[in-house]
């Protein structure tokens, strides 16, 4: 299972990027896809949309169950992948590059900062195995 050193996480295993322009693209991490099975649908909320830290931004649909996605900040939504429109699969075979899932401009920077390094992740992670 991959945990890139340059991303940020959340408890709820969904992985950030800052894009070093105010934004953060966001997706689910390697263990969420693999718990997840099969993604067959992916329904975000639209660009423009006001999101809070820990609020859904949508949800993805497997062939086991049908999840939330929390955002880990608070700002607006700037982009949303619409290639998951199509091939929602894209969340299972490139979770940390197509599989992208929405983009946000924060906020504030420090709520970023405040999400777990790789190494707080893999440990979350390993806890979660248990």
């Amino acid at each position: 299972m991959a945990i890139p050193s340059n991303l940020r996480y959340t408890h709820d295993h969904e992985w950030a990027r800052d894009e070093g322009d105010g934004s953060y693209t966001v997706g689910v991490t390697d263990f969420a896809q693999e718990n997840l099975g099969a993604v067959v649908y992916v329904e975000l909320l639209a660009v423009g949309t006001a999101v809070q830290a820990g609020g859904r931004f949508g949800t993805v649909e497997s062939t086991k169950s049908v999840s939330e996605l929390y955002a880990p900040v608070t700002g607006s939504l700037v982009a949303v992948n619409v290639a998951l429109d199509g091939e929602p699969e894209l969340v299972n075979s490139d979770a940390f590059g197509n599989g992208w899932m929405v983009r946000i401009r924060a906020d504030s920077a420090a709520q970023f900062a405040a999400l777990m390094d790789a190494d707080a992740y893999q440990v979350h992670v390993a806890a979660a195995g248990n």
